[in-house]
């Protein structure tokens, strides 16, 4: 088996669009959340509340012919591709269309934009917008294929559309690819624009926060008060490489991802399942070779749903028991779906290798239905450390769990 580690990231969040601002943004305790006038204008919807990206300017070589296939989703992908890619070391590097480079990358689902144009025709019988790149811009894969295109990557692509665990799965995925000598570097990792129809998806489900007047104190995941999850936007890409690759090259090593579970609950598309969210983690340590006592914080997945954390804090005080720190980075950011996964990996990578662990915003009171944990909540924690663990959950009852060992 092949060693995995991380050599390179690159982010477009609510927090920041550099490794250095999103990071420092953790130690403000100042959540991204606010008020967002287009969700005001919508008749029947009851949260106005989300987290957008902040606004980025693309280099002048993302030329109108190489951006013709993307739509806002595939460009954050690609652009994070690219910084990530240049912070290892690797871009323009001949590994990059050798074969022995690929991509594993998701989404929830492509471009609304793509959708909206696609589909109009369904009520307007006219062709309307549609173009020849209208698919390819909706399409579940474009973000995978987009990368691949820009990069002019031959080896295996793996796309990743399972909603929230998009990210954390194609990751999952690509770390095997390496571990098992089908490539030698992949680039993961996972997108979400911003748009109303996703909010609406969570809205009429009655899982979206209104503390509309309040902005500052939602999301509140695993708190009494927590009234649901708040949407937001993003990207995050990891370049994974081959130990001995990276070592011969003289690669800088952000962490080593040791360890990999995902199952499915088979049971329902929408609740989740403690028992098998626990069985994904336990196969995640079982891949690693480690006990529930060498991890020293888990990430956790903390959308402020009040079944879903509920579920997902007994399921992993089930495999740690009470003394594991634990906090939701989604208090910060909001959920941003697709790309959950993937940034989450690099700020818990960031927090692990500085020693240092961001709390749970709006945390204070913690649901006595939740699972009995060591929840960090007030200030950041100093805690030296050598492994974390980072879990996503999915509609579709789709389960993951990473672990990275410091580098």
């Amino acid at each position: 088996m092949k060693r995995v580690v991380v050599t390179g990231m690159g982010l477009i969040s609510s927090l920041g669009n550099d490794l250095e601002t999103a990071k420092n943004r953790l130690h403000e305790y100042r959540n991204a959340v606010m008020i967002m006038p287009e969700l005001q204008e919508i008749s029947g919807l009851n949260t106005h509340l989300a987290a957008p990206a902040m606004e980025f300017t693309l280099p002048e070589h993302y030329t109108r012919k190489v951006l013709r296939t993307m739509g806002p989703v595939s460009i954050m992908a690609v652009y994070t591709a690219e910084k990530a890619l240049s912070d290892a070391g690797l871009l323009g590097s001949p590994v990059l269309t050798s074969g022995r480079t690929g991509v594993a990358y998701g989404s929830s689902f492509g471009s609304a934009e793509g959708v909206a144009d696609f589909f109009a025709i369904r009520k307007t019988k006219a062709v309307g917008d549609i173009t020849s790149f209208s698919y390819l811009k909706l399409m579940p894969q474009t973000t995978a294929v987009n990368i691949s295109l820009y990069f002019k990557t031959i080896g295996r692509i793996i796309p990743s559309g399972t909603a929230c665990t998009s990210g954390s799965l194609a990751i999952g995925y690509a770390y095997e690819a390496i571990k098992y000598g089908i490539q030698d570097v992949m680039i993961a990792g996972g997108a979400e624009e911003f748009d109303i129809t996703q909010v609406a998806v969570f809205d009429t489900l009655y899982a979206t926060s209104t503390k509309n007047d309040a902005p500052h104190l939602s999301p509140a995941p695993f708190d009494t008060m927590r009234d649901g999850l708040v949407i937001g936007s993003g990207a995050g890409t990891l370049i994974l490489e081959e130990y001995e690759h990276a070592i011969t090259r003289g690669a800088k090593i952000y962490a080593e991802i040791v360890g990999f579970g995902s199952n499915t609950d088979g049971m329902h598309a929408t609740q989740p399942n403690k028992d098998t969210m626990a069985k994904c983690m336990e196969l995640a340590l079982q891949s690693a070779d480690l006990s529930p006592k060498d991890i020293g914080y888990v990430n956790m997945h903390g959308t402020g749903t009040k079944h879903g954390d509920i579920a997902e804090s007994l399921a992993t005080e089930s495999v740690f028991e009470s003394d594991i720190p634990v906090s939701s980075l989604k208090s910060y950011v909001g959920h941003t779906l697709g790309a959950c996964g993937a940034l989450e990996s690099i700020w818990s990578i960031q927090m692990m290798n500085d020693g240092w662990f961001a709390p749970t915003l709006n945390l204070s009171v913690p649901d006595e239905n939740c699972g009995n944990l060591d929840y960090i909540m007030g200030n950041g924690r100093e805690i030296n450390l050598q492994h974390v663990m980072n879990n996503n959950f999915a509609f579709g009852g789709i389960n993951t769990s990473l672990i990275f060992k410091k580098g």
